[in-house]
Parts: structure tokens; sequence; C-alpha cells
């Protein structure tokens, strides 16, 4: 069948990482290893400069009919003073929240040609696979109230709900102990009971859903500030996280950095499934962000626009091997020693050569060619 695919690159390298994928995608058609169709729209900054909003009414209806969308990134200091309803990232949570992408996953992997990138210790961060699944719709970032109140006299109030009902909390929780069947069986909940009601429900929902339903799975808690913690400290302890939104937004920024750079960080945005079709509504996207610091200059890491695409492709496009070849292509790359600049080492960099964006790129894409035509 022929996957229908919405690209949106977005602001600042997002862009030039597209690029990247998008070869590959013609690729993968061209030598019949997959059957794509794809359009391209704007979103964030450039959507804003082009049409005056963050995403415009009709490519929202392009993503809704598609198969899944492909994201960059939104942002940078361009758009700073826009007003807060059409800045760059009100795309980005529109899209979350019309696609209804409750479950974000986003898997923190430590390729061993990587472990001196980090900075941690090698024994720290080799051999790392933490999987941390944040729930995407709900919590803080939407929770209404939502304002600034002037009081007069110079002085200010400014006001974020935090909002949580028991079906958004059991229906991420569910996610998460699903797929820690398919690895080692571990869960581990974090919030702020000690010091947030939400924390309190979050708590309670968690430990009822798993007792009730995911016998077989080890499920514990941990406080949210801790759990950043022991992140740092010994991550390998660690095999599922699931959190809020806004806890699962720091964690995940921490997560990214033991593997050695944000550059190398996928996510997968999730809805729930059609109850005709099974499908779901589904984003990938980095989780680096626009960097419009290094926009333009050919040194963005494409690493995980790829990786974000494997995961498309196993979720869903049900291209379970190819995804695995995508993501064996990166690792091979890596092992022979190709970087880019985020990911070169502080010192001992000998035997590593040093590529830009789309070096990398034509690296991984050969790669990978070879290892779909051997398999």
């Amino acid at each position: 069948m022929t996957h229908q695919l919405l690209l949106l690159a977005g602001d600042g390298i997002g862009p030039e990482i597209m690029a990247e994928v998008k070869a590959l995608i013609d690729w993968m058609n061209a030598e019949g290893i997959g059957s794509f169709a794809y359009e391209e729209g704007l979103v964030g900054g450039a959507a804003y400069d082009a049409e005056g909003v963050a995403i415009s009414e009709t490519t929202m209806q392009k993503a809704l009919a598609a198969d899944a969308v492909i994201f960059g990134a939104v942002g940078g200091p361009k758009w700073d003073g826009v007003p807060y309803e059409v800045r760059p990232e009100a795309g980005l949570l529109r899209l979350r929240k019309d696609l209804g992408l409750f479950a974000n996953l986003r898997p923190a992997i430590c390729y061993p040609a990587l472990a001196e990138a980090s900075s941690l210790k090698r024994e720290v961060v080799e051999g790392l696979d933490v999987l941390i699944v944040r729930e995407l719709t709900g919590g803080v970032y939407f929770g209404e109230p939502k304002e600034i109140t002037d009081l007069g006299n110079g002085q200010k109030r400014a006001v974020d709900t935090q909002v949580y009902e028991t079906y958004e909390i059991e229906r991420i929780v569910r996610v998460a102990c699903e797929l820690a069947k398919t690895r080692a069986k571990r869960v581990t909940s974090m919030e702020k009971r000690n010091v947030m009601k939400s924390g309190v429900l979050w708590n309670e929902v968690a430990t009822e859903v798993a007792r009730r339903e995911y016998p077989d799975i080890a499920f514990d808690h941990m406080l949210a500030d801790a759990g950043g913690m022991q992140l740092v400290r010994w991550p390998k302890q660690f095999d599922v996280i699931v959190t809020d939104n806004l806890f699962g937004d720091m964690l995940s920024d921490v997560a990214a950095m033991l593997t050695g750079s944000l550059g190398m960080l996928p996510s997968a945005s999730l809805g729930a499934p059609d109850p005709q079709s099974g499908r779901r509504k589904a984003m990938y996207e980095p989780v680096h962000g626009s960097a419009p610091d290094i926009a333009g200059k050919e040194v963005a890491n494409p690493i995980a626009m790829f990786a974000s695409f494997a995961m498309c492709l196993r979720y869903s496009c049900g291209m379970i091997e190819a995804a695995g070849q995508l993501e064996k292509a990166i690792a091979e790359v890596l092992d022979e020693g190709l970087r880019t600049g985020d990911i070169l080492p502080r010192t001992g960099a000998e035997g590593l050569t040093e590529v830009g964006t789309k070096g990398m790129g034509q690296a991984i894409r050969e790669r990978f060619l070879s290892l779909a035509q051997a398999g």
C-alpha cells in the first residue's frame, strides 16, 4: 500500500534535516523498498511569515488526512515579538491537540560509538536504552485558565493551570505498559504527588491501572525531581518512564543529553487507534528544536530526523524490517567514525571524520540502501 505523508519542515534547521529524509523517501520509492506519497506544508514561523498563522486550516486538513506527519522544528528569535496565539510553537501545539496525539514516545539510546560524546562517564551511559512516554495533550500546557492579569500599581499575575482527568492518565499508562511488554517489563511513573493534587491523582490512577491490567509489569513510582537526579546518576536503572506533559518535556531533554547530543533523540507522537482500521494518527519529530544559531551553516545533525522516520516506518507503516535497517545504518555509520560537530568528543577524536548535514545524510542513505538490498 502507499503511505500518505505530510512533511512539515518548519524553521531553523528544520528544512535542512527534512531535506535529508525527503531524499531517503525518494530513494525508497525509486528502489521499490516502500511506496510513499507526500505533500509539503508550512508550519511555525515560516507559516506566520507567509500566512499570518502558525499553521493554516489547509495544512491542518492535510495533516488530518495523512497517515503520518513528519515534522522538523519551529521557532526562533525572529518571531519573539509576534502575538502569543500565533507564535511558531502554537502550530506544533495545535497539531498535537487536533490530531489527538496524546502519547509521546522518546527513546534515549546511547550508541556504543558515542559513549565518549556524553557529558557523563562511559560506564554510566554505554548501553543505555530508556523510553520516556510523555502525556502530550493535557496538563499545564493546555489547562485553563491560562492568562496574565494586570493588577494595577505595576503588578501582574500570571496563571497556568495543571489539569488531568482520570481517562487521560489511564490511557497514557496503558501505552507505557504495553510498550514495556516488548522490553524489560519495567515502568517507572514520575509525578509530584508530594506538592501537587494532579500528582496525587496521577499516582492513584496509574497504580490502579498497573495493578488491575498489567500484573506482569514491575511498576513503581518516583517523584519527578528525584527522577531527574537519578537519570543523571544512574540512567540504566530505568526501562520505561511514564510521566505528564510538563515533567516529560524536561526529563526527555535530560535523557537526550545522556546520549551525547540533542541531535540524536527522535520522537513519535501517537493518537488512539481508530475503531475500524486500528490505525493511529501520528507525528514524528526530532527533539532538538530549530537551533537558529546554526541554521543554514550545513552543520546540523540529521540523525534524530532519520531515527524519527525509522519510528514512522515501525509504528505507522508497519515496515518493521526497514525500520531496523535504518537504525542499523545509523549505528554502522557512527561505528565507522563519521561525526557531525555536535557529537565529536571533547578529546580523543583520532580516527573520526567530521561531516556536515549532507555528508551524514548521504552516508546513512547509502548504508541503508546496502542493508535493504542485502536483506
